[in-house]
Parts: structure tokens; C-alpha cells; sequence
């Protein structure tokens, strides 16, 4: 098989295709026919060493496929050769072939593309536990997403207005608040690149307010960082949550004296480790988010699809921060 691997510390250049035995599948795993891999930010940090977790190298980054069983491991009764599935991998993906366990993959119905289903779990599944399960979202509240035109805040605004909140997208561009309305927001507001000095903040801080109302924001999902994160904090309403998805800006330092004056929360959102503790709960996430597709209510925007051997410049272009939805490499 064909696979796209990280053999030494470094950024998307540091790619290789390799050609590579097939895997054969452990007990309690099935053997995959990738043929569509999801690109996430989390590739991005993997390869560099700067992600939670670190595979022993060499590996494929990739944390999310879908495709076609085609072995099954000693076990396995869950699934048949030949269906149709997504995974969650953490890494690996960006591979013709994935031996993945049993537990982490999902059956897709066949009116699901699978590059749709390549960009479906870790989004739309982080977005579902920090709304639902961290941010306690209600009908009738105000919701703020900050990089509200990306894979993970897409996803929120179109889980937002699902759970009956309103919506106020935050971008860099007018075009992707725009992407962002077409997707559900009931309003935006375009932000300027930072970083921010302390009237920088204070600007930004303002431009939330407004776009928010004089209420502020109920829940804040914050998958920016940096600067961004204490003017966010500034537009909270009073006992507010804001939600730390993640840190593309970098990793912000707030002062913790806003929190007392608003009395608000600011939560940790780690999909990958909750799924890990409580795997009950996230069967029963998937389960609604399936539903909810089903319905109509969500749907992955797949912006750019790259052929496996262009993998590295899948990562590189969702690095520039100029993707907006979905990043998908296909593989033939």
C-alpha cells in the first residue's frame, strides 16, 4: 500500500510517500480500504511534535477516514466486509489501507459521500461534546464561534442553530462570515488578524459586544486563541462559558480577574480523551449527530479535496489558515 509518512520532526515538506506492506487486522480491529482522509489542524501539530500525542515514527498523520471494510479481525461481529464506515484514528489516515479497532469506526449510509463522511466525526464530534456536553447550550441562547468558517467552526455554528441558539460567526474575512451565514449564523462579524495590542483587544472586545447584544454571549467557542481569547472574554455575558476548542494563535494568557467580574466559566474541550473515558456517551453522540444529517440539519463543507500523494500541501493550505469547512484528501 501506498502511504504518506512522517519520518522525522518537521512541518508538511517533511512528508513522504512510501510504499508499505499491507496491514493485516489484530483481534478486535477490521482492515479499512481508505478513500477519503479528513485534514485537521491536530495533523499539523502531530508531525512536529507539538500535538498531545506523539506516535512512534514512522507514521501516517490522518485522524479521520471513511471507506470499505475489508477484513475483519479475530472477534469482530460488530461489522461485515464490505460495509461502508467512518474511524477515528488519531493518526494513520493518509494511507490506501488503515487497520483501525472495530470500536472506532462508525457504519455510513450509502447516501453519504465518503468525503463528506472523511469530515464528519472529529468536527461535527468535538463540536457536539463542547456545546452539549461542556457548554450546556440552550434554546433561545447566544451563541459567539470564533473561526466560525473553519472544519470545527462550521460545525458549531450549524450544531448551534440545530439546538435552537442564535448564532454570531466570527472571522478573519467577510467571505467566510459569509460561508458561515450561508450555513446558519444569524449574524457575523469580521475581525482583524492579530496579534492585538491593548487597544487592539479592547476594539475587538467592542466588536464582539455589538454583534452579540447588550446580553453578551451565553457560550463562546473559541477555536482561535491567542489575543482573541481575553477580548472574547470581555463580551461575556454574565455566567457565561467559554469553551477552549483550540490554538491556532497561540496559547493565550487571561487575566483571571474577568471571570470574577463576569462570573463566567472558561472550559476545556479534549474530545479525543472524553471519547476515551466515556465511550457510551460518545455512541450516544453519534448517534444524534447521524440523525441530525439525516435530517438535513448538518452537512460537512468540503471546500478542497487533494489526491494522497498531495497530502503535505492539504496540511500546508489548512495551515495558511486560508481553508475555509473542510480540507479532504482523496485516495484513489
Amino acid at each position: 500500500m501506498k502511504a504518506v509518512l512522517s519520518k522525522e520532526v518537521g512541518g508538511p515538506e517533511s512528508l513522504v510517500l512510501e510504499e508499505l506492506p499491507d496491514p493485516v487486522p489484530a483481534p478486535g480491529q477490521v482492515l479499512i480500504d481508505v478513500k477519503a482522509c479528513g485534514v485537521n489542524y491536530p495533523d499539523l501539530l502531530i508531525i512536529q511534535d507539538l500535538y498531545q500525542f506523539k506516535p512512534q515514527r514512522p507514521f501516517a498523520p490522518g485522524g479521520e477516514v471513511s471507506g470499505v471494510v475489508a477484513a475483519l479481525g479475530e472477534g469482530v461481529t460488530s461489522l461485515q466486509v464490505g460495509q461502508r464506515v467512518l474511524a477515528s484514528t488519531g493518526w494513520g489516515g493518509m494511507a490506501d489501507k488503515l487497520a483501525v479497532e472495530a470500536a472506532r469506526c462508525t457504519p455510513i449510509p450509502d447516501a453519504m459521500p465518503f468525503d463528506e463522511a472523511s469530515a464528519f466525526i472529529l468536527t461535527y464530534g468535538t463540536s457536539y461534546y463542547a456545546l452539549k456536553d461542556r457548554g450546556f447550550l440552550k434554546p433561545g441562547q447566544t451563541l459567539l464561534v470564533l473561526g466560525a468558517a473553519g472544519g470545527v467552526g462550521l460545525a458549531a455554528v450549524e450544531l448551534g442553530k440545530a439546538m435552537g441558539a442564535r448564532v454570531i460567526a466570527a472571522a478573519s474575512s467577510q467571505e467566510k462570515v459569509d460561508l458561515a451565514i450561508s450555513r446558519g449564523a444569524d449574524a457575523g462579524v469580521v475581525y482583524a488578524r492579530g496579534p492585538f495590542d491593548k487597544d487592539g483587544q479592547k476594539a475587538l472586545a467592542d466588536q464582539l459586544k455589538a454583534a452579540c447584544g447588550p446580553g453578551g454571549w451565553d457560550v463562546a467557542y473559541d477555536a482561535v486563541g491567542g489575543d482573541y481569547s481575553e477580548a472574547t472574554i470581555r463580551a461575556a455575558g454574565w455566567g457565561g462559558r467559554m469553551l477552549v476548542i483550540g490554538f491556532p494563535s497561540g496559547i493565550p494568557k487571561i487575566p483571571l480577574n474577568l471571570t470574577l467580574l463576569k462570573s463566567c466559566d472558561i472550559v476545556g474541550v479534549f474530545w479525543g480523551a472524553a471519547v476515551a473515558r466515556d465511550p457510551a456517551g460518545h455512541a450516544a453522540n453519534v448517534r444524534e449527530l447521524m440523525d441530525l444529517y439525516a435530517a438535513g440539519k448538518i452537512r460537512p463543507y468540503v471546500s478542497e479535496r487533494f489526491p494522497l500523494e498531495k497530502a503535505g500541501d492539504a496540511i500546508a493550505h489548512l495551515a495558511s489558515r486560508k481553508a475555509m469547512g473542510k480540507v479532504v484528501v482523496t485516495v484513489e
